[in-house]
């Protein structure tokens, strides 16, 4: 199995079974994909480096998130998620680079392994438990299960799309997957931005409770955090599509 991005992926018109393209060695844009796969892997690391201390004790005093004492498996399915899904986000970051998939494809498929079996496939399975009872409320909790519900088949059409030799398919289905698989970490960029936007409305609005404007700027980051990297991912994918179109009709008036 094979997941990430494929620079030679075709439209909907290549066949169902296609080759994959062989890539001579030491490209020239080598060294330019290192200007966005080093920091891409910083900010995975520091946003894990942050977030995960608090779990990695197991207990649950020392939670984030409100602990659903009602239903005990609540805690352990919340920390399956949040495992799981660290190994998604770095094993991801691996498979996004060109470079190690056309020199090192067979890191690159157990990287891809890990990133659907250890990663993506638990991490979803837990999060459409959890996140209905999510304690944003109705709002927030059908935003984190609308992202769950996605996330799965994604990036499971992505998978088999790689099992059946299908990697411009599998391309396509595995960034979006990615999209929604880094959404958490934009979902805290979007929180502080809509926090330092709703500050200025807060003895007004929100009558000087920062609680209140806190929680209205997290249900709006659950919701853009996972809608804006779809919607990126699908303009990139598309943008891709018309410029091998235009390069195939300028070869055909050649």
């Amino acid at each position: 199995m094979t997941i990430a991005t494929d620079t030679a992926g075709r439209g909907p018109e290549e066949t169902s079974r296609e080759r994959r393209p062989e890539r001579p060695g030491g490209r020239p844009g080598t060294r330019r994909q290192l200007f966005w796969v080093v920091p891409l892997l910083i900010v995975m690391v520091g946003f894990l480096a942050y977030s995960l201390p608090p779990y990695l004790g197991l207990d649950p005093t020392q939670s984030r998130l409100p602990v659903h004492e009602s239903f005990p498996p609540y805690y352990v399915l919340l920390v399956t998620h949040i495992f799981c899904g660290s190994v998604a986000l770095l094993t991801g970051c691996l498979q996004m680079w060109p470079w190690l998939r056309q020199r090192h494809p067979r890191v690159h498929r157990w990287s891809g392994r890990l990133y659907f079996f250890a990663g993506c496939l638990p991490a979803g399975l837990a999060v459409l438990v959890v996140a209905p009872m999510s304690s944003t409320g109705l709002v927030g909790a059908v935003g984190n299960t609308m992202l769950a519900v996605l996330w799965l088949p994604i990036t499971i059409a992505g998978y088999r799309a790689a099992r059946q030799r299908r990697y411009g398919e599998h391309r396509k289905w595995m960034i979006r997957s990615f999209a929604l698989t880094t959404s958490i970490v934009l979902n805290r960029v979007w929180m502080v931005l809509w926090i330092v936007i709703l500050t200025p409305s807060l003895d007004t609005t929100y009558v000087g409770d920062m609680d209140a404007l806190i929680h209205d700027a997290t249900l709006v980051s659950i919701w853009l955090s996972w809608v804006v990297n779809l919607l990126v991912a699908e303009w990139w994918l598309q943008r891709g599509n018309r410029a091998r179109r235009r390069a195939r009709a300028v070869a055909a008036r050649a």
